[in-house]
């Protein structure tokens, strides 16, 4: 008898994915842990490796396929083996009773948000769309043993899941404690996603383009997911109210202190850019204006302030703009920073993100400066409430204690949430960041 091997959880919110990449063929001895395929989620490409080892039987995906959490990617020969993960709940009760808790909670958590306290009908599912296929249940003269354990089932009554309803990952359709779980939270995922069509109801409609064959030749190129995600994005950023604030910063010392200590930060494995800089300077102007480090929460009117500061930076690639995230800014100094901007840099080039590497931004800096141009007006990444963007600093004359005197000056851009910041509020951030950046002592005495 064959197994089957399905696409994994991905992360958080991560559904779909693209086949970009198949790595195995019909015939292949396929090893646990082994990479089966890559698959572009929404603005990365990752691989899935996988959980079973034997040979290969069958591929039931190719390049370019969109595939679902839960789908079987390919299937294998007897002597293939699936890891069981329901073997130590059948062994150890209390392991089904954690996992029962932790269901709870999570289904507790939602319910409390939401005005029906009871997980949906498998109808009511249904009508929010269903990412796995959920068959009718049988009639009850016509039921079947159910191909799972005494605890399993009992986790699924517990719960009010019908079993029959569950679908089976393991061998002729086994049932699990992991695929209740999993059945569960597509319910509850489905719950959350059903108001979605109202909240983006007042966007424009998309109309229809004029038939642009009439006047010549063209060509069409399919969107590619990460130009599509973009696309969503930006949408969900056209509803903030952005106001842009434009700065300069007299970098002139600060440059001879970077071409100072490059080498030092190189042999540490990073490059001192000025982004490199920006960002330990944003972290501190975060914390002495923590409101641009919040998100807003229309649906209870309340802003939630993050005692964190993890700073994206948007990455330029051939494949669109990615935006890495570094964590715990404030906790690193600029060499650490360097080196992790630059290692997340090439990995983004290379479409080696991880999902999890881009998730979780407080803030985000773009810096344009190594392609040109003076001011710009960077869009806000939701649910961020601002965004700093950089462009390339040029020496001019500046009058500096009663003469001009030529100075290297960067132009600063930030653009933010109305709705949250105050145009005083948002002139005071960026002239701290600009004095920060001409007299780095700032960020000892304030930072």
């Amino acid at each position: 008898m064959a197994h089957e091997f399905k696409l994994p959880e991905l992360g958080e919110n991560i559904e779909t994915g693209d086949v970009a990449k198949v790595l195995v063929s019909p015939g292949d001895v396929l090893k646990k842990d082994q990479p089966v395929l890559e698959l572009e989620t929404d603005k990365a490409v990752v691989e899935i490796p996988s959980t079973v080892s034997g040979k290969v039987k069958e591929l039931r995906v190719q390049k370019g396929d969109q595939i679902t959490i839960g789908q079987v990617i390919l299937t294998l020969e007897d002597e293939g083996e699936e890891v069981k993960e329901e073997v130590p709940a059948e062994k150890t009760e209390p392991k089904a009773e954690e996992t029962h808790k932790i269901l709870e909670k999570e289904a507790a958590a939602e319910e409390s948000k939401q005005p029906t306290p009871e997980i949906p009908s498998i109808e009511a599912s249904t009508q929010g769309g269903a990412k796995r296929e959920m068959a009718p249940a049988p009639e009850t003269e016509t039921l079947a043993p159910v191909p799972a354990t005494p605890s399993v089932r009992r986790l699924a009554r517990e719960l009010g899941v019908d079993i029959y309803q569950v679908p089976g990952s393991g061998p002729g359709g086994r049932i699990s404690v992991d695929d209740v779980k999993h059945y569960v939270r597509d319910l509850v995922s489905q719950r959350r996603a059903a108001p979605a069509p109202e909240a983006v109801s007042p966007a424009a409609p998309s109309l229809p383009l004029p038939p642009f064959e009439k006047w010549g030749a063209v060509e069409r190129e399919p969107m590619s997911k990460v130009r599509r995600k973009t696309a969503e994005q930006m949408l969900q950023a056209w509803t903030i109210p952005h106001v842009t604030q434009h700065d300069q910063a007299d970098i002139t010392q600060l440059e001879q202190d970077r071409k100072r200590f490059a080498k030092r930060v190189e042999q540490a494995g990073g490059k001192l850019t000025l982004t490199a800089i920006a960002l330990k300077v944003v972290a501190a102007a975060l914390k002495v204006f923590p409101r641009f480090n919040t998100s807003v929460d229309l649906s209870t009117k309340v802003l939630v302030y993050k005692q964190y500061y993890h700073i994206g930076v948007a990455v330029d690639t051939a494949y669109g703009l990615l935006v890495p995230v570094i964590r715990e800014v404030d906790q690193k100094n600029i060499t650490q920073l360097a080196a992790e901007l630059t290692g997340l840099g090439e990995k983004a080039r290379s479409r080696k993100l991880s999902p999890e590497e881009m998730a979780g931004g407080t803030f985000t800096i773009t810096n344009l400066g190594g392609l040109g141009g003076t001011h710009f007006t960077p869009i806000i990444h939701w649910p961020e409430v601002a965004i700093l963007g950089i462009s390339r600093a040029k020496m001019a004359p500046l009058y500096v204690e009663g003469e001009f005197q030529p100075r290297l000056l960067l132009p600063l851009s930030l653009s933010y949430d109305h709705r949250v910041i105050d145009g005083a509020d948002a002139v005071r951030f960026l002239r701290w960041i600009a004095e920060a950046l001409e007299d780095p002592l700032l960020l000892s005495l304030e930072g």
